[in-house]
């Protein structure tokens, strides 16, 4: 069987619109509520081998609060996103607008002066490239919903472009099954029970 690896995204520490790039605030009073109400769907997957999380705050106190007790990797990081780091989209737009129509445009750009986008889904994939390949062998990451993003756009060798197509709810689970150089989308649910009529 192959490896499967379950990225679990970070509960929010602000609403959506204040999200900020490189965010290290701790999770707020909805965040905890929203991994409580959660934490029966994802507590099995603490049964995993191996245990992972991002270095930021939310994400250490999602993994823990579900039981997972994570180890940090540092190579599951946000993006270094330079001088933009703690401010908003809309805060980057308002004082740099051409720079942010650029670093969204083309993936290999810095306007921000840090690590470009394909730097960035190279790293996260190069962590996943390197995990232990067991027979069957299952890993859990608790991650920023960006790096769950680039992990995706590696696994699926798709364009670069499809990083902003991607949308990382919290506390979604999405796994990838496979070995290096080779994953797969996995999408489990419920299984469909024939209808009797």
């Amino acid at each position: 069987m192959p490896l499967r690896v379950t990225f679990v995204a970070a509960a929010r520490s602000s609403p959506l619109l204040a999200e900020r790039f490189e965010d290290d605030r701790p999770l707020d009073q909805a965040g905890w509520d929203e991994v409580q109400r959660a934490a029966g769907e994802l507590l099995p997957l603490a049964a995993a081998e191996l245990r992972y999380c991002s270095p930021t705050p939310r994400s250490r106190a999602t993994g823990d609060a579900l039981g997972y007790a994570p180890l940090v990797q540092l190579a599951l990081r946000d993006c270094d996103m330079g001088r933009w780091r703690g401010l908003t989209l809309g805060e980057a737009m308002a004082r740099e607008p051409q720079s942010v129509d650029a670093w969204l445009a083309d993936p290999r750009s810095t306007p921000h002066g840090g690590e470009s986008l394909l730097a960035f889904i190279a790293r996260v994939g190069g962590w996943l490239d390197t995990r232990p390949v067991e027979d069957g062998g299952r890993i859990v990451a608790v991650a920023e919903p960006s790096v769950i993003r680039a992990a995706l756009v590696y696994a699926l060798k798709a364009p670069p472009s499809t990083y902003w197509n991607i949308d990382v709810r919290p506390l979604s689970a999405t796994t990838v099954s496979g070995r290096s150089g080779r994953w797969n989308l996995r999408l489990d649910g419920a299984s469909a029970q024939p209808s009797r009529t």
